[in-house]
């Protein structure tokens, strides 16, 4: 009996395929390089995934939905399974969202996840960017990820905001109308944007087409685009990680892509869709049959936009209502103001990772994060300006804020008036003095270790606190980060007594610099020398 020889032996099919698609894509070369690359394990990661894994759901659900939805302004009589709207005039678009909810099989569930999923993609995002933040984990080489991180949380917004005001509702039509009343405000050009918008006067006969265009083609082709930028740049620069035992600037420590950091991916993934998909069954989000057709010459009752373009309404609602005539020609600047700050604030996050790199005059790639407390002045910066934000919240929802704790809406608009200027700086000086105290906290630590809880008399009778001491990795890790220097302007005249121009910009950069890292913005650590005296005995229990 004869066996067949190796190499007369069938491939399989498989095999055969893969040979042919590597011998002209290069895959397996491709992938044994790159699917065993490490990646950090700690949970601070899973905010970008969950950024990632809601946005997923929206693009599937998405789809689903522009199967049955009817992008018009034309009006029609309802005669639909919703009773109480039977016989009313509508537009298709409002009418068409009601069939999703009430007639096609799944579709208000489809309907909620979508817009929940939006929701926390964006609440994800924004989380996600002052993790990033908080530990300097946008310094060189990953700042032009950052300004991918910004655009897409940018981009995610009107991406919400076009899409809540597809079904044409009242709700979605007040806000639409909000957003008329700004773009009127920009001076010469805001008449013919708005009738560009809106093809004629409000709300004109084709906005809902144009913003269902925008929403499902223009942005997300964009917002796809800077996430496939994102992710090849995060893989390509690899992830930071914290300071610990083996960890450096050249290495990262951690899980292979393949298997492990790929299955946990995927689990969490589900989780992700699951838990979102629970909230959206038992909680319901934009119920348009109780607010009924959008109609010009109404307003929803408590209206309010979702929570990330909240504090934009915030700026218009407390800024006065100043106008002023120039050249023949009334400025509303009590709108125009507010939608000048809003990109301002906006371009300053974008572009802060510059302003601190110019600042310290730090060149190295960095890919060691640091921990929030030993940036102070970093941290108190993030911590004022995400309570200007929940301050303007509280100006976008005044009236409720009003009406459900008995208050005068004048009152809470003066309070957000004043608070504007002066929460963030008592919270950026509150934040500072945390940091300070968490960095003395740590200095104390490593010199003479962590409390223990016992007391122990000593022979001449006095009680103390046994003190254990700490480790080598906890040393590691609260030693481990670096202190800047404050940059100096030098001397401004040389040996030959010739005075050097010194130009305003190295004046700022000098004065920002020791507003950093100065006096008073960071403890000194503990040198080997302190620790070694203290651990020798002399003061150490």
């Amino acid at each position: 009996m004869s066996t067949p020889s190796d190499d007369n032996r069938q491939v399989p099919a498989g095999e055969r395929l893969a040979d042919w698609a590597d011998g002209r894509l290069g895959i397996y070369s491709l992938a044994k390089a790159n699917m065993r690359k490490i990646f950090p394990d700690h949970w601070s990661f899973m905010l970008g995934e969950v950024s990632l894994y809601s946005f997923i759901i929206i693009i599937l659900t998405g789809v689903y939905l522009t199967l049955f939805f009817h992008p018009s302004m034309n009006e029609v009589v309802y005669h639909g399974s919703y009773v109480p709207l039977q016989g009313i005039r509508m537009s298709e678009a409002f009418s068409s969202t009601l069939n999703i909810s009430f007639d096609v099989r799944g579709g208000l569930l489809i309907r909620q996840i979508h817009h929940w999923a939006a929701l926390i993609f964006l609440a994800a995002m924004f989380v996600h960017m002052m993790r990033v933040f908080f530990t300097g984990a946008f310094r060189k080489p990953r700042e032009v990820n950052w300004l991918f991180g910004f655009l897409l949380f940018v981009l995610g917004m009107f991406t919400g905001f076009t899409g809540y005001s597809l079904p044409d509702d009242l709700l979605s039509g007040t806000g639409v109308r909000f957003m008329e009343g700004a773009i009127l405000s920009v001076p010469i050009v805001g008449t013919y944007l708005s009738m560009f918008l809106y093809g004629g006067e409000f709300p004109g006969g084709d906005f809902v087409a144009r913003f269902y265009s925008v929403h499902i083609l223009l942005l997300p082709g964009i917002m796809l685009g800077l996430v496939a930028a994102h992710l090849i740049l995060v893989f390509y620069h690899k992830h930071t990680q914290f300071a610990g035992p083996g960890r450096t600037e050249k290495n990262v420590v951690g899980m292979p892509l393949l298997p492990i950091y790929m299955a946990k991916a995927g689990g969490f993934f589900f989780l992700v869709f699951g838990l979102i998909a629970i909230v959206a069954a038992i909680a319901t989000i934009n119920p348009i049959w109780a607010i009924g057709p959008y109609r010009p010459d109404q307003v929803s009752t408590g209206a309010q936009p979702d929570w990330y373009m909240g504090f934009s309404e915030g700026l218009i609602r407390v800024m006065p209502g100043w106008e002023i005539n120039f050249a023949g020609h009334t400025l509303v600047l009590g709108v125009f103001i507010p939608l000048v700050i809003f990109p301002l604030v906006l371009a300053a996050i974008a572009v802060y990772p510059f302003i601190e790199a110019w600042v310290t005059g730090d060149k190295r790639e960095h890919h060691i994060a640091d921990r929030p407390r030993n940036a102070p002045t970093r941290t108190g910066f993030g911590a004022a300006w995400i309570s200007w934000y929940f301050v303007l919240l509280v100006g976008g929802g005044n009236d409720l804020w009003a009406t459900h704790f008995h208050l005068s809406i004048n009152a809470i608009t003066w309070f957000v008036r004043v608070a504007f200027f002066v929460v963030p700086v008592l919270v950026f000086i509150v934040t500072k003095r945390v940091c300070m105290g968490l960095q003395r906290r740590d200095a104390e630590k490593v010199l003479h270790g962590r409390e223990s809880g016992l007391i122990k008399r000593l022979p001449h009778g006095e009680f103390v606190e046994v003190h254990t001491p700490l480790d080598q990795a906890d040393l590691f890790k609260l030693t481990a980060h670096e202190q800047y220097e404050p940059l100096e302007i030098g001397e401004t005249v040389d040996e030959n007594g010739v005075r050097r121009k010194v130009g305003r910009g190295e004046k700022l950069r000098a004065r920002l610099s020791k507003g950093y890292y100065g006096e008073g913005n960071q403890i000194p650590k503990p040198t080997a020398e302190e620790y070694k005296e203290i651990t020798s005995g002399h003061g150490h229990h």
